[in-house]
């Protein structure tokens, strides 16, 4: 098994981008392995490692479909919908709460459906 090369912050050579970078470009890795490593060293804990992918070997990201647009539509509507009040809270509901800020809330009464 190979070693991966390993790389400075900052100091990777032209060729290689970490997902978000390809992401920015329209690209994806397509499948490919991880080529390289960028190391960031800290005080206190281990480096924080960032995963390397060759640009030329990257893909175009695939184009979102109509029957893909319409289920994240359809995802994120259901997002915002209170399980409580079945209204549409007009934001995502924080899983943390569960449901909508003003049924969540004691001091404030409840929206009636």
């Amino acid at each position: 098994m190979a070693a991966l090369p390993v790389y400075r912050w900052r100091l990777a050579p032209d060729g290689y981008a970490t997902r978000r970078q390809l992401r920015a470009a329209g690209l994806r890795p397509g499948g490919q392995d991880v080529a390289a490593q960028l190391e960031r060293p800290r005080r206190r804990r281990g480096p924080l490692v960032a995963y390397l992918y060759r640009v030329d070997l990257a893909k175009p990201v695939r184009p979102m479909t109509p029957g893909r647009r319409a289920a994240l539509a359809k995802a994120n509507r259901a997002r915002r919908i209170c399980p409580r009040c079945r209204t549409d809270a007009g934001y995502v509901i924080p899983s943390s709460l569960g449901t909508c800020v003003p049924c969540d809330s004691p001091s404030t009464p409840a929206r009636s459906a």
